[in-house]
């Protein structure tokens, strides 16, 4: 279970990487946990402290790339039955997501490189994304052979639409940042060698604003944003119900020998 998280703060902005060398940032369940911890930490201090606290949060990715989803190589241990994807599902990446979401400080997506998979359901649950040129998007996981989890599924939602949603996760397609940027997923696209500059240009614009309007601003947006009913119990189990399936443990099976799914619909 390899990989990073790190908060840096520099003044009134705290930077938040997502390192998982020679794996294109793939996001391990540590690594899930790390950026629940991290950011449920950052809210504490608002809490506690909202005169000294940062003014934005800055997400990116390490060495050129965003986020190449979940890491898949740690399936066979983490999500190796049903109970145990239910878990990783809801208790290790959903409260990751949750804690984003409801940061109330402004949040910043800076993409590059791969952003799909996990890594794309984190920047969408960013207030902001800017994203340089080059970015790929995409949700593929119609090939491992498992549906996008309720808790995950929801900030793609609501940024993106019915219509879109199931666009992306039935054609399980890679696309990229202009395609991103016209299905209402990112905020900006800049040239490769633009993207810092965007970004801290985007950073300077935040961080001059009243902090306490734009906290507010955060949770009364939220609070007036229609939210969908929980699912129920019986829900939940009939959603969870594809870890058993044969096509769950080929895609994954498939993806891990590096050699096409054969899927049977069992």
């Amino acid at each position: 279970m390899g990989g990073t998280v790190t908060f840096a703060r520099d003044g009134h902005v705290v930077t938040v990487t997502l390192s998982h060398p020679g794996k294109l940032n793939a996001i391990s369940a540590g690594m899930w946990q790390a950026l629940a911890t991290g950011f449920d930490a950052l809210a504490a201090e608002v809490a506690s402290a909202a005169a000294r606290s940062p003014r934005c949060v800055v997400v990116r990715g390490a060495d050129g790339n965003f986020a190449a989803g979940a890491d898949i190589a740690e399936f066979p241990v983490v999500r190796g039955d049903e109970a145990a994807v239910r878990r990783y599902h809801t208790a290790i990446i959903a409260p990751a997501l949750r804690a984003i979401a409801e940061c109330p400080l402004p949040t910043l997506a800076a993409i590059e490189g791969v952003c799909v998979g996990g890594g794309l359901e984190i920047a969408c649950n960013c207030d902001l994304r800017v994203a340089a040129a080059g970015s790929r998007f995409g949700v593929p996981i119609n090939r491992l052979g498992f549906p996008m989890a309720p808790g995950e599924l929801q900030g793609l939602l609501a940024l993106a639409g019915r219509a879109v949603t199931l666009e992306i996760l039935l054609e399980g397609r890679v696309f990229d940042a202009a395609e991103a940027a016209a299905k209402g997923l990112l905020t900006r696209v800049v040239p490769e060698a633009a993207l810092h500059d965007e970004v801290a240009a985007t950073v300077q614009r935040l961080c001059v604003g009243a902090p306490l309007a734009a906290r507010i601003n955060k949770a009364t947006i939220r609070r007036l944003s229609p939210a969908p009913a929980p699912l129920t119990a019986a829900e939940l189990d009939a959603h969870f119900a594809y870890a058993g399936s044969r096509d769950h443990a080929e895609g994954v099976a498939a993806f891990l020998a590096h050699r096409p799914p054969d899927f049977t619909g069992e």
